[in-house]
């Protein structure tokens, strides 16, 4: 009689450890991935702008 009972007891047992098994997908997405750079791009003109400005400045003390 444990042999009747031991053989479901071992398919169940069988049955969980193959659904837990862990399942890694990797794909592709389906959108292209997209770099937002705008914050670079501004910094850059900000700092150019700020050059100028001060090179403006100090060609001409005597405005302020």
């Amino acid at each position: 009689m444990t042999g009747t009972r031991l053989l479901p007891l071992l398919l169940m047992a069988a049955l969980f450890t193959a659904a837990c098994t862990p399942t890694v997908a990797v794909q592709a997405p389906s959108e292209p991935i997209t770099v937002n750079l705008n914050v670079k791009i501004e910094h850059e003109i900000r700092v150019k702008v700020d050059r100028e400005l001060d090179n403006l400045f100090e060609d001409k003390e005597g405005i302020f």
